[in-house]
């Protein structure tokens, strides 16, 4: 469904960084992929556990994920929240029509957004998708019809409402 002319139709809240296209991904082993997937399960897991875990000494995991922290492989640890008991009841996925190469300025005006909570440049029917948490439909509106789409680089918007989150399959 359209949102161009009609009224139909909170995470981190960050937006991804833009990719470095000459960057060399560090090579990784069974062991380092171990580490970063119980990471991603439980950021807030110790040291101690997390070499439990995987089978390792404390000070091999301890070096191990200091090294995946500082080559970027991990590039934080964060709280997984649930939006309805943040009060954001409504979200839905918004993609963008853009005009061409307007995603480098259109990201700054997404981050003054805050119901924006993960905008993904795509390729296919349209250019951006959109990850948006608001508290009510008449949230999800606003931000559609009046912050959105009043962005000069956004040239159409489609809304996909999220009946049911099903984050981890």
């Amino acid at each position: 469904m359209s949102d161009q002319a009609s009224s139909t139709s909170a995470e981190a809240g960050q937006l991804a960084a833009p990719a470095d296209h000459h960057f060399v991904a560090p090579a990784l082993d069974e062991v380092d992929r171990q580490l970063v997937e119980a990471l991603g399960r439980d950021g807030r897991m110790s040291i101690r556990a997390l070499a439990d875990q995987v089978h390792i000494s404390r000070a091999n995991a301890y070096a191990r994920v200091e090294r995946l922290t500082q080559t970027g492989v991990i590039t934080g640890f964060t709280a997984t929240v649930d939006p309805l008991k943040l009060g954001l009841a409504t979200s839905a996925y918004v993609t963008l029509s853009l005009r061409q190469s307007s995603w480098r300025t259109l990201r700054t005006q997404l981050q003054a957004i805050p119901e924006v909570k993960h905008m993904a440049l795509v390729g296919g029917d349209f250019d951006a998708i959109l990850l948006v948490r608001a508290a009510d439909n008449e949230g999800l509106r606003r931000v559609v019809l009046e912050k959105l789409q009043a962005i000069p680089e956004v040239l159409a918007t489609r809304t996909a409402l999220i009946f049911e989150d099903l984050s981890s399959l």
